[in-house]
């Protein structure tokens, strides 16, 4: 009996793992095995029967939380664009654009997935969509499978890095802070793992040129009556943009001065990316709606037909993420402009419909409510576990690791990673997280660098063979047998699992490489941003104070890399109090 005393914490975490590898519902898992051990640790005195009073408060903390609602908006926004056709507007015109060069469907693949994780934010969404439409456009024109396959795949799951990211939003309510926080930090590592996508596929383009052809003469439609491809156009429509884009960067510190009227030496770096990069993408529409209205034909076909397709999207990105990084909006504000913005986009394509509302509001209501009740659950047995002093069981069992803040990191990623390969990114949110926030705070790790380096870490779950949701997507939609291609006449060899396995493996890679880079080079997150404050030194008081040993080895071993100074002492759980009260 003593025994299970003493060891009631690590008993109830080993508890949990047999519920989940019995087959159980994770959210009643979790609730059953917190009010299991609940109710043990109250018969064996390790925790108060009052501690259980607080469930309710809990639960409705959940209900009450404005943060939530972020989930339903997006998942709307999402589903609602995803049946309006813009994902198949984007991928043929950006096909078209980037198919005359070696992997240019792959490029396409890509920018597309980009686009669709800053819009929807919702993974299966853009796998399906680009599976269903890309895929036979590849095997027709002799991509490699392996390639075609793992590209739409990885391409799907930048939905989970790049705002408005949902799993982005479960972190930042389970680490306490801020969404828009969360967002902005995320948004230079979603685009350099873009980037590192894109980088592979050059590779591929000139060392196996035969596994990325471009496309034939005759596949590309969107030509002008002379046969000419319209390219000249679009890039000097590109390059004003761009240098709209970069004068206003430039200048947007004065810009804002002028308006507020005040002097601003800087501005902050995602804000004036977001706000110059909406600049240059107005000019570039109005250009063209000009040109169109007036028939000044200065523009070809490709350079209407890119714009045209791609402002509606960029429009609807800006009308969400720009409103949050500008301060505007919260991220639940931005949601639901977004879910309206799709709504409108959706109706002027005339694409909307009674059946379109139907199944995107059913399908968002399920995965609210399966949040929801893994909250719940959650919330059930971290109330139990904290009583039993789980928190302490996990500090001690992390803080010990050898190497201190990197061994930490190294082993927290490695433990994420493995259980990825079980537990989805809710789950994992849900479950390990709550278990691993506390102990990052106390070695000084930043909480929002620390999520967005589990949300890329995280976003592997999608892409491990054999049980990534990725590749389960696109294995419902790439064909099973072989088929008769109705452009071509050809016999189109069906697309085998093992060929979606293996296409997956290279982009499982660079996501680890990723993870590498964001602890070798931490300001990659925010780009630096709010890690090192300016300060007027000349209100600066400076009061003595002793200092504990622990904080001047911390100091000294330069410990304060990643985050603001460990939390004060004095700052005890309520919870963990009345467990040490029962205990005497």
């Amino acid at each position: 009996m003593e025994f299970l005393t003493q060891n009631l914490a690590p008993i109830m975490f080993a508890g949990l793992i047999v519920f989940l590898l019995m087959g159980f519902p994770v959210a009643f898992s979790l609730g059953a095995c917190g009010l299991f051990f609940g109710f043990v640790g109250i018969e064996l005195n390790v925790l108060p029967a009052s501690l259980m009073q607080a469930l309710p408060l809990r639960i409705f903390g959940i209900m009450k939380n404005d943060t939530l609602l972020a989930i339903p908006f997006f998942t709307l926004m999402g589903l609602i664009l995803e049946r309006s056709g813009m994902a198949e507007d984007l991928l043929d015109t950006i096909g078209q654009l980037f198919g005359p060069i070696r992997g240019g469907l792959a490029f396409a693949v890509i920018f597309v997935g980009a686009l669709l994780a800053a819009t929807t934010g919702v993974v299966a969404a853009s796998v399906i969509s680009m599976g269903l439409i890309s895929l036979p456009i590849m095997l027709r024109y002799g991509y490699d499978r392996r390639i075609a396959s793992g590209v739409i795949a990885a391409s799907g799951t930048l939905a989970q890095i790049i705002p408005p990211s949902l799993v982005l939003i479960i972190l930042a309510d389970q680490l306490g802070k801020s969404v828009g926080d969360m967002y902005k930090g995320a948004f230079l590592p979603g685009f350099i793992l873009t980037g590192l996508y894109v980088a592979y596929i050059i590779g591929i383009a000139i060392f196996k040129p035969k596994w990325v052809p471009a496309l034939p003469l005759e596949a590309r439609s969107i030509r002008e009556s002379n046969g000419d491809s319209g390219l000249r156009s679009l890039g000097l429509l590109t390059l004003a943009s761009l240098a709209i884009s970069v004068y206003f960067a430039q200048n947007y510190a004065q810009i804002t001065s002028y308006f507020k009227g005040e002097v601003i030496t800087s501005m902050p770096t995602d804000e004036t990316i977001v706000v110059a990069m909406s600049v240059g993408v107005g000019v570039a529409f109005i250009g063209s709606v000009v040109n169109k209205l007036l028939g000044l034909n200065l523009l070809s076909k490709m350079a209407e037909q890119v714009t045209f397709v791609l402002i509606p999207p960029l429009a609807l990105i800006f009308l969400v993420l720009g409103t949050i990084f500008l301060g505007i909006a919260t991220p639940t504000e931005g949601g639901a402009m977004g879910a309206l913005g799709a709504f409108l986009m959706a109706a002027a394509r005339g694409r909307i419909s009674y059946k379109l509302l139907t199944q995107a509001l059913t399908s968002t209501t399920k995965l609210s409510c399966f949040v929801v009740f893994i909250l719940v659950g959650s919330t059930i047995f971290s109330l139990s576990f904290q009583g039993v002093d789980g928190p302490k069981w996990v500090e001690h069992l992390l803080s010990s690791l050898p190497g201190g803040q990197i061994g930490f990191l190294i082993f927290v990623n490695i433990l994420i990673f493995v259980l990825a390969f079980f537990l989805d990114f809710f789950e994992l949110s849900f479950i390990v997280v709550p278990l691993l926030a506390p102990v990052a705070e106390k070695l000084g790790i930043d909480l929002i660098w620390f999520g967005v380096l589990l949300g890329v870490n995280m976003q592997t779950s999608f892409m491990h063979p054999p049980f990534g949701f990725a590749l389960f997507y696109l294995r419902s939609v790439a064909p099973l047998t072989e088929y008769i291609d109705k452009l071509t006449g050809k016999k189109i060899a069906p697309v085998t699992t093992g060929q979606i396995y293996w296409g997956a493996v290279p982009f499982v890679i660079i996501q680890v490489i990723m993870v590498g880079l964001i602890i070798a080079f931490p300001n990659l997150v925010s780009g630096g941003l709010g890690k090192v404050a300016e300060v007027d030194s000349s209100n600066v008081v400076i009061e003595a104070q002793p200092q504990s040993d622990k904080a001047d080895a911390t100091e000294m071993d330069g410990n304060k890399l990643f985050g603001p100074a460990d939390p004060p002492a004095s700052a005890v759980d309520p919870l963990e109090a009345a467990a040490q009260d029962s205990k005497k």
